[in-house]
């Protein structure tokens, strides 16, 4: 039905609405002392800190993210069981990369922020079961997408 590329950008459209929900429930502190939630500080990075804005950039990188998981670690996938273990793999490498890394930088603060801040430590942390939750996700979609919901089908180019 889909293929390589096609099945993890799917996957990660799903993975990414999953993930956006629980951001759009995550408070995170504002440098004020107030909350927001966790979706409008990604719509931030944008220039719009609003849920809206939060939701299509959160979209925009679930593609893209999935369709790099698809390209790079698509043909390494042999059942469900592989494709969980580095759905959640991967997740946490975009944890690093993405939660640890980008976004703080994107928002003008240093890389690690979210752990060195100690208001700041529960959204690290809830930001790395989400990214947890988007690798096993999508892992599993994609396996289902690609491979097919029985898994013995054969590969699609």
């Amino acid at each position: 039905m889909f293929g390589r590329i096609g099945a993890s950008i799917v996957g990660g459209l799903i993975a990414g609405v999953v993930f956006g929900m629980m951001m759009q429930m995550m408070m995170a502190p504002t440098p004020d002392g107030g909350q927001m939630p966790m979706i409008a500080m990604v719509g931030q990075i944008v220039g719009s800190p609003t849920a809206g804005a939060g939701w299509l950039y959160h979209l925009f990188n679930s593609a893209v993210i999935g369709a790099i998981f698809g390209w790079l670690l698509g043909e390494r996938m042999h059942g469900y069981g592989s494709a969980f273990g580095w759905g959640a793999a991967y997740g946490f490498v975009w944890w690093i990369l993405g939660g640890l890394i980008l976004m703080p930088v994107l928002l003008r603060m240093p890389a690690f922020a979210p752990l060195m801040m100690p208001p700041m430590r529960m959204v690290a942390m809830g930001s790395l079961v989400g990214h947890l939750i988007y690798g096993l996700i999508l892992g599993g979609a994609f396996a289902w997408l690609y491979r097919g919901a029985h898994y013995g089908a054969p590969a699609r180019a």
